[in-house]
């Protein structure tokens, strides 16, 4: 059975899973992603794959920043600056001597959609996977965007508020919805020491906390309003909510909720922005393991990624 090493590289954790063509997860894992230095990072890289050595045929890579598929190269690396200029050709590929693809996070995720997701058979729709900051991805006319210099779909950097200052990291959507700001501010507010604790939070929401309440429902917003503006754009059919917190049925309410309510508030709008159908990612954390795996069959393949 040919299987492959797939990595999706997060701000948080870093993600892996051994996976056959199809897409099954033989076997999966994580460890916490280290911020310290691009070597203890990818010490932590090889450490997965020595263990998994002569399983694997090729290794599919996701990861923050711009990515060039063709060079394998990975430009500003998000939440993780150093990962700058890494290549991961000549890194990964070179010690494991097998094809590597490279893919940015929120492109994988919406080829994972596209796959075998709610994207499949969907001309225009959007993946936006809500993390440490916003990873994003744009179907249109069946064909995930790339753009000039594959920096199409870096949704962390639309401006919702402008009033903040442009200098100011509140003026972006890469802050107003994070889903791990979100969790961190709510467990401030009802005094938990642990601050990345997400089932507190949500534990919170749910109760109806008053303080966990006001700050979920304004998250919501920011990403309805996150929404309104690419739909204005894409005119999609279906917005595709992704990243870990996406399992939790009461923030897609709510965000639908949200965006319905910035509709009904102005006619005008309402009449003209047609809402796309907003759902939670069919394979919630593990969207990024199947698009980067996607990416890589379909190179392999010799096909042109879709």
């Amino acid at each position: 059975m040919t299987q492959y090493l797939v990595f999706d590289v997060g701000g948080t954790n870093l993600k892996y899973a051994l996976m056959d063509k199809t897409g099954h997860i033989v076997e999966k894992g994580s460890t916490p992603t280290h911020h310290e230095n691009l070597d203890t990072f990818m010490s932590s890289m090889y450490e997965v794959g020595d263990k998994y050595q002569n399983q694997f045929e090729g290794i599919a890579v996701c990861a923050p920043g711009k990515i060039d598929t063709k060079k394998k190269v990975i430009h500003f690396g998000g939440a993780i600056p150093f990962l700058d200029g890494l290549n991961l050709k000549e890194t990964l590929g070179e010690k494991y001597q097998v094809p590597v693809g490279a893919e940015n996070d929120g492109k994988a995720a919406a080829l994972c959609e596209q796959w075998i997701g709610e994207l499949h058979n969907v001309n225009t729709g959007a993946v936006m996977t809500l993390g440490t900051g916003v990873g994003g991805g744009i179907l249109i006319d069946n064909r995930v965007l790339h753009g000039r210099d594959f920096q199409a779909g870096e949704l962390s950097w639309m401006v919702i508020n402008s009033g903040a200052g442009i200098k100011n990291m509140d003026a972006y959507t890469g802050q107003l919805c994070s889903a791990v700001g979100m969790i961190r501010a709510i467990n401030k507010e009802i005094e938990n020491g642990n601050l990345n604790d997400g089932k507190a939070a949500f534990a919170a929401i749910k109760k109806r906390n008053v303080k966990a309440n006001k700050i979920f429902k304004e998250y919501c917003r920011n990403v309805a309003i996150m929404i309104l503006n690419i739909q204005t754009v894409i005119n999609g059919e279906k917005i595709v909510i992704g990243g870990g917190i996406s399992a939790q049925p009461i923030l897609i309410e709510e965000i639908r909720h949200q965006f319905k309510s910035l509709l009904t508030n102005n006619k005008m709008l309402g009449n003209q922005v047609t809402p796309p159908e907003i759902v939670a990612a069919k394979y919630k954390n593990d969207t990024n393991l199947y698009g980067a795996l996607y990416a890589l069959l379909l190179e392999i393949n010799g096909q042109e990624v879709r």
